[in-house]
Order: structure tokens, then C-alpha cells, then sequence
């Protein structure tokens, strides 16, 4: 059980364990609290003009409501902006966004009737996802319009997925003996008003970079091994004069991994014997920089899933309302807490550094399937007949073109800023698109990286180097093989990408 406490943060392996079935429950001091702080704005607001209870929204704020009125408001807000588009977002998706928004609101400075506390509890609970749309978000005042879809199944309207299937929300209610909430007074707007969707499925991304990553390191390993490369490229010597975090942690953990491989060279016994009389060298003096560079290519992209994920764990137990109630004070204050630019930065940050990884990958994966690089495997990594068998060859056209997509997604959203709501938001972050452009990238990295995988077993196999691998490399061996065997005969290889694809996105070879 994972308790929402508003004193205390979530973390990313909390959040990774609600995603994975884990129940949530609101501590009842934070719920008391949130109770407390509704019935101080029910009181507060009574005689005072507070944006979003007796306002209009947006470049409506000038015209006052009427008393009497204030409750249609919340509802007009949720359906009227019930408008996006799309297909809708996965249910990771929306359950990361549910959780976000609950830690939002649960830490009593929303004014939210608690009623809506309780019932975010239980769609987390159930399995319950409320259909979002993708497209509608432009990430300034929130994720107005996707969490209106959220609010609109909140208030018993609309569609959920339940149970693998799309449902009326009143129905689902009814089945389970849910109620929507009680709206009383900015139960609306405080729903709508934030960076939950953004910061959702940018938490979901941070998960899957992670396990990409390590992934794509121990695969780095490996293919150090298929050439039998030096060990100098990774040592502490020449890694710790580069003052940076991420290439040293790059380098410490290719030592960790080939420790007890047999394959890997020591330069001193080669090149520094005294004994080379070649004029050409048969043994490459450096390798290429896909495989000699990794703690410098790697690194940069570790430092970038290291303060992404510091700023949206931030995020994730920030407070992205507006107007905020600070009860101590006994008063209201109004601002942007729900601009989305920390997000949407991170998130084209991100983008930036997964694209790079399928960079390096569709460089590994051409350097393994061209002979006159590598100079010790078949054309295509070809087990069977030269000739008259393919090998891997239609994969590569894959990882290319996949790439390709990569480094056109990875333009920047952050920037590309467009005012809109009668130039009321003047200057928006685009963080929900740029989480979900960057989520794209993420799953394309994972193909070309599967393609990799694929290549580099069938590379040990044709070498027959399996009992000379370090530990680790060889448990990856064996996993990829357990789920593609040895191929020497052509046969439509997409089921198996498929595969590899999913088994990379959901299990970890190398926690950090």
C-alpha cells in the first residue's frame, strides 16, 4: 500500500509501483486537513472576488458570476473543455496522471471537496482510466483540456476503460457502487488546473528511459566484447580527467560489467610488449567511436535522465493549482503554479538524449552488419547461405528509417510557444505535447535497440564467444536468446522485434 501523505514525497519507485498494481490510500490526517482548508474558502470567499468561484474563467475572469451559480460554473468548466481529440492516451498513461493530480490536490492548498480525494483513490484502486484524449493540451493553464476529461468521469460523465473495455462512466459507477464527487465550490476548476498530465506520462518516460538505458550500456558492453576491444577507453585513468558525472558513472559501470570477461584486451600486453614488428596492424589500435566512446556519449544522456527525473519528481509533488489557499495566513493567492515549462523542457531534453541513444545504436547496428567494418562477421550477420539466405538485412532498413523519425521528433516543443484563449496565455510551454512526441521517441528507441540485441546474439553465435562473455553480458545473452533463437533461414523477423521490444520496455538490466 502507498500511502499520499502531503508532508511527505513520492518517489519514482512508489510511482513505478501504483503503474504496476500497487493501492494507494490518502493518510487521514492529509484528508482532514484537506477538509479543514475546503470549509475555511467556503467561509473566505463569501464577500471577496476569488478567480474561478464567483469569476468567469480565462479572459472571462472581468465578469463577475452570480451567487447561485457558482456550482454550474464547475460543471460548464469540466464539460465545456471536454473538447480534445485523439486516440486516447494508455492507461499508464492516465493512471500516472491520476496519481499526479491526487498528490496535487491532497495537499490541502486546492480548497477541493475531499469527496474528489476519495474517488481518484478509487479509480487508481480499480483500474479505472478515464478516456483522454491526446491531442488538446497547450501546458499553460495546465492540462486544461485533457484533465477536463479526467474531471468529466469524476463527475459521472463520459467514458472509462474498465476491464480492458470502453464504458459509460455511469455504468462502471453504478456496477462498483462508485459516486462522483460533490462539487461545492472550485472542484472544476482545481481538477483541470495543473501539470498532471504532463508530468504523468513524463514520469512514465523517465521509467522507460531508465531501463532503455540500461539496456543500451550492457548492450555497449557487449559488442566491446564481440571485437575484443581495450579496456583503456573505460578506465578510471582516462575517465576521471573529464570532469563529469555521467561519464565516470558510464565508465565505472562498463568495469563493473566486463570485470570477468575474457575477450576484452589490456593495450600494455599488445601494443606496449616491445614486440610489434607489423607495419600494418592487424589488431584496430582504436575502435570506432560508437564503441570507444560510450562513457562520453553515454554520459551526457545519464546526466539528463538524472535531472529529469530530479524535476519531475519535483513536479510530482508540487502544487499546480490556481488560485492557491494558504489557510495559515488566512488568505488566497493567485499566480501560475500551473504553467508547465519545468516539463516541457525536461521533456524535449529527454527527447534529445533517447534520440541519441537510437543514434548510437543504428551505428552499432551498421558497424555489426558491414564486413568491411567489422571484418569478422558475415554480411547482415548472415548464419545462413551467403547469397541465397538475407540474414538480417530488411532490419536494418527498420532501424534506419526508425531513426530518422528520431531525430525529426527531437525538434523542440518547448519553444515553439503559440498564444492562444484570447491572448490570455500569452506564452504556453506545449509540455503534454512534448511528453507525448518524447514518449514516441522512447518506444522508437526501443525497436532500433531490440534490432541491436538481435544482431549482437546472433554475432556471438556465429563467433562462438558465449563462454568467454562477462556475467552479465552472457545473463543478457541468454535472455535475448530465450526469446529469439539461432537463425540461419530467412522468415519474417517483425514478431520478433515485437518481443524483444516488449521484454526491453518493461524489465530492467541495470538498476540506477
Amino acid at each position: 500500500m502507498i500511502k499520499i501523505n502531503r508532508n511527505e514525497k513520492l518517489t519514482l519507485k512508489e510511482v513505478n509501483a501504483v503503474l504496476h498494481g500497487n493501492n494507494i490510500e490518502v493518510d487521514p490526517e492529509s484528508l482532514e486537513y484537506a477538509n479543514q482548508v475546503h470549509q475555511f474558502l467556503v467561509d473566505f470567499s463569501k464577500d471577496k472576488v476569488i478567480y474561478g468561484i464567483n469569476t468567469g474563467l480565462g479572459p472571462m475572469a472581468q465578469y463577475k458570476v452570480a451567487d447561485g451559480k457558482q456550482v454550474e460554473l464547475q460543471y460548464n468548466l469540466i464539460r465545456s473543455h471536454s473538447a480534445g481529440c485523439g486516440a486516447s492516451l494508455p492507461d499508464d498513461f492516465v493512471k500516472a496522471a491520476m496519481l499526479c493530480r491526487l498528490k496535487s490536490v491532497s495537499q490541502g492548498v486546492s480548497g477541493i471537496h475531499t469527496s474528489a480525494l476519495e474517488l481518484l483513490t478509487n479509480l487508481i484502486n480499480h483500474n479505472i482510466f478515464p478516456n483522454i484524449p491526446e491531442h488538446g493540451g497547450v501546458g499553460a493553464s495546465g492540462d486544461l483540456v485533457q484533465l477536463s476529461h479526467l474531471a468529466l468521469s469524476l463527475i459521472g460523465e463520459g467514458y472509462v476503460t474498465y476491464e480492458g473495455k470502453k464504458q459509460k462512466t455511469a455504468d462502471v459507477f453504478e456496477q462498483l457502487g462508485l459516486n462522483p464527487i460533490t462539487v461545492v465550490l472550485r472542484e472544476g476548476l482545481s481538477l483541470i488546473n495543473g501539470t498532471s498530465v504532463m508530468t504523468g506520462i513524463g514520469l512514465v518516460n523517465l521509467i522507460r528511459t531508465k531501463r532503455l538505458f540500461g539496456w543500451m550500456l550492457t548492450a555497449g558492453a557487449l559488442i566491446n566484447e564481440v571485437v575484443e576491444s581495450f579496456d583503456d577507453h573505460f578506465s578510471d585513468e582516462l575517465n576521471q580527467v573529464k570532469q563529469h558525472a555521467g561519464q565516470q558513472f558510464v565508465a565505472s559501470q562498463m568495469q563493473d560489467i566486463l570485470k570477468d570477461s575474457e575477450l576484452i584486451g589490456h593495450r600494455a600486453s599488445h601494443f606496449y610488449n616491445g614486440n610489434v614488428e607489423e607495419k600494418i596492424f592487424r589488431k584496430k589500435v582504436q575502435e570506432y567511436y560508437s564503441l570507444r566512446c560510450l562513457p562520453q556519449i553515454l554520459g551526457p544522456v545519464y546526466d539528463t535522465i538524472k535531472g529529469a527525473e530530479e524535476v519531475l519528481i519535483g513536479e510530482l509533488n508540487s502544487v499546480s493549482d490556481n488560485p492557491i489557499i494558504n489557510m495559515e495566513k488566512q488568505t488566497v493567492f493567485h499566480g501560475g503554479n500551473f504553467h508547465g515549462d519545468y516539463v516541457s523542457l525536461e521533456m524535449d531534453k529527454l527527447k534529445l538524449a533517447v534520440t541519441r541513444l537510437s543514434m548510437l545504436s543504428e551505428r552499432h547496428i551498421n558497424y555489426l552488419f558491414n564486413p568491411r567494418l567489422n571484418e569478422i562477421l558475415p554480411p547482415f550477420v548472415n548464419l545462413g547461405v551467403l547469397g541465397l539466405n538475407l540474414g538480417m538485412q530488411g532490419m536494418q532498413f527498420t532501424a534506419t528509417s526508425t531513426t530518422a523519425e528520431n531525430q525529426t521528433l527531437s525538434n523542440s516543443m518547448y519553444v515553439h510557444s503559440i498564444p492562444n484563449n484570447n491572448d490570455n496565455q500569452d506564452i504556453v510551454s506545449m509540455g503534454t505535447n512534448s511528453a507525448l512526441m518524447t514518449a514516441r521517441v522512447i518506444e522508437n528507441a526501443n525497436q532500433v535497440l531490440a534490432i541491436e540485441l538481435i544482431a549482437l546474439v546472433q554475432a556471438v553465435d556465429y563467433l562462438k564467444i558465449e563462454d568467454k562473455l562477462a556475467g552479465q553480458t552472457k545473463a543478457m545473452y541468454q535472455q535475448i536468446r530465450n526469446i529469439v533463437p539461432v537463425f540461419t533461414e530467412d522468415a519474417a523477423r517483425y514478431e520478433d522485434i515485437e518481443k524483444v521490444v516488449a521484454y526491453i520496455r518493461e524489465n530492467e538490466c541495470l538498476t540506477f
